[in-house]
């Protein structure tokens, strides 16, 4: 067995993502990474609101995975989109529809994959095969934002589904963690968007200019460096930064020390 590490990241071309793909590469892992523009690594050009593309996006990560018996595997998912911002029923369908395959489906959908392609590469080793399948989610998924409604359902959907994967994972005594895990207020091109809108579409942005002009957003690199530390634990009742990770645990960067 060797000691490389494989770590998958969608939406890696730029902000969290791309800060958490150099810190892999700084920590040498093979890094491979799925978004529409082009990104680190080995790199796979998609776009995951479309449900033809999760075909070809899960038979590439299998086949990355079945190159060799890897130490360790992560697939952390933070592709996502605020696009629509507006109230349901006035905005544009299409987008709608875009935001909620995203968000959504698309999660769970190579969530199920991958799980499928490290018990395939478990089998023909021999051997569980350590493995972190993280889901980046966003308080929007605990808290509902007018203007926000596709988005923090896709992200409490997501939720949900690591909760009950984790448990499904600690019950078949598999090596895989399941975590769902916030990043919090991070200045990224999310946010300037979010800066950009009208009241009358999202009612809250005077708070999310408060919170910029006080210097409140999370750094992405710093943020991504605490998201991949936290990607190489696994969640067996270890405890990091103060926090017991348990398989299906839902996180807030902000309440990790």
């Amino acid at each position: 067995m060797t000691d490389q590490n494989l770590t998958i990241i969608t939406g890696a071309s730029s902000g969290i993502g791309a800060a958490m793909a150099a810190d892999a590469a700084a920590a040498g892992h093979t890094v491979a990474t799925v978004s529409r523009r082009p990104g680190p690594g080995h790199h796979l050009a998609a776009d995951l609101a479309k449900p033809e593309a999760w075909g070809e996006v899960a038979s590439w990560i299998a086949g990355l995975i079945a190159e060799q018996t890897w130490n360790r595997v992560t697939l952390i998912h933070n592709a996502g989109t605020l696009d629509p911002i507006g109230f349901a029923g006035e905005v544009d369908h299409d987008a709608y529809l875009t935001n909620v395959l995203l968000n959504s489906a698309s999660a769970q959908v190579l969530g199920d994959r991958f799980i499928a392609s490290i018990n395939r590469a478990s089998t023909a080793s021999g051997s569980n095969i350590s493995a972190m399948l993280m889901m980046i989610s966003s308080g929007a998924g605990k808290n509902p934002y007018p203007g926000w409604t596709s988005y923090c359902a896709g992200k409490a959907a997501t939720d949900m589904w690591c909760r009950a994967a984790g448990l499904e994972q600690e019950m078949r005594g598999s090596a895989i963690s399941v975590v769902s895990m916030a990043p919090g207020v991070v200045a990224t091109d999310m946010q300037a968007m979010i800066r950009n809108q009208d009241e009358t579409a999202f009612p809250n942005v005077a708070r999310f200019h408060e919170m910029h002009d006080g210097g409140a957003l999370g750094d992405p690199a710093e943020v991504g460096a605490t998201i991949f530390e936290l990607a190489q634990q696994s969640c067996d009742g270890t405890t990091f930064r103060g926090t017991q990770l348990t398989n299906g645990a839902v996180l807030d960067i902000r309440d990790l020390n």
